[in-house]
C-alpha cells in the first residue's frame, strides 16, 4: 500500500505544476483520497463483499466530491485534477497514465446491459465536462477535449471534440482545422463555431453583393433618367 501511495503522489508531482511537495499532495488532493479509496473499495469488490465496498465508495464521495464505483477497474497513474463532478461508472476501465479533469463522467446510456461503461485506454487525456456513454473504447494516447459528448468509439491516437464528438485528428494529421498539445484542452476546435463562422462569411458575401446590386440599380435609374431628359 505504501509503494502504491507513493507511485500516485510521484504522478501528481509530475503532471500538476501547482503541486509543490508530496506533503501537500498528499493531505490536500481530493483526487488522489478518492483513488486510494477505490483501490480498497475494489479490493472488497473484487471479494464480494459489496456492501462494505460501495459504503468506502460513498464516504469517498461524500468527502472528494468524486464518485467511482468499486466495481470499476483502473490502471495505474491515473490523474484526477480537482475531481469535483466526476463520476465513473460500474464497468468502466480506465488504462494506465491517465488524466481526468474535473465534471467528467464515465457512464452508460441506460440501453445496455452487463457491460454498460466506456473501457478507456493507454495515456487517455479526457477534459473537464467531457461526456463518455457506452460500452466502447475510446483509444490508447486519444484526447477528449472539454464538454465534448463521446458516444462511440474512438480509434487511438485520436483528438475527439464537439457535440456529438467526432475526431479532427488522427495520428498527428488534421481532419477537420485543429490543433493538440498535451494537457491542452483550450486550443481545440468548437464545431459550432466553425459553422457559425462559416455562416459569417456567407453573410458577408451576400451583404456585399446586395450592396453591388442597389448600386447597379441606382446607376440604371440615374441612366434613365438622363436618357429622359
Amino acid at each position: 500500500m505504501l509503494k502504491t501511495i507513493k507511485e500516485e503522489i510521484n504522478v501528481i508531482l509530475e503532471r500538476d505544476p501547482a503541486a509543490r511537495n508530496w506533503l501537500e499532495v498528499l493531505l490536500l488532493y481530493p483526487g488522489l483520497h478518492a483513488i486510494l479509496s477505490h483501490r480498497i473499495a475494489h479490493w472488497f469488490y473484487s471479494h464480494k463483499m459489496f456492501f462494505i465496498a460501495r459504503a468506502i465508495s460513498q464516504l469517498s464521495r461524500f468527502f472528494t466530491g468524486i464518485e467511482i464505483h468499486p466495481g470499476a477497474k483502473i490502471g495505474k497513474g491515473l490523474f484526477i485534477d480537482h475531481g469535483m463532478g466526476v463520476v465513473i461508472g460500474e464497468t468502466t476501465v480506465i488504462g494506465d497514465n491517465c488524466t481526468i479533469y474535473q465534471g467528467v463522467t464515465l457512464g452508460g446510456t441506460g440501453k445496455d446491459k452487463g457491460k454498460r461503461h466506456p473501457t478507456i485506454g493507454n495515456n487517455v487525456l479526457i477534459g473537464a465536462g467531457a461526456k463518455v456513454l457506452g460500452p466502447f473504447t475510446v483509444g490508447d494516447n486519444s484526447k477528449i477535449a472539454a464538454n465534448a459528448v463521446v458516444l462511440r468509439e474512438v480509434e487511438p491516437n485520436s483528438t475527439c471534440v464537439g457535440v456529438p464528438g467526432r475526431v479532427v485528428i488522427k495520428d498527428n494529421k488534421k481532419i477537420a482545422s485543429a490543433r493538440g498539445v498535451d494537457l491542452d484542452q483550450i486550443h481545440l476546435p468548437d464545431p459550432i463555431s466553425i459553422e457559425l463562422c462559416k455562416l459569417l462569411v456567407k453573410l458577408e458575401n451576400l451583404s456585399q453583393e446586395l450592396h453591388d446590386c442597389q448600386l447597379r440599380q441606382q446607376n440604371n435609374n440615374k441612366n434613365t433618367v438622363e436618357s429622359e431628359k
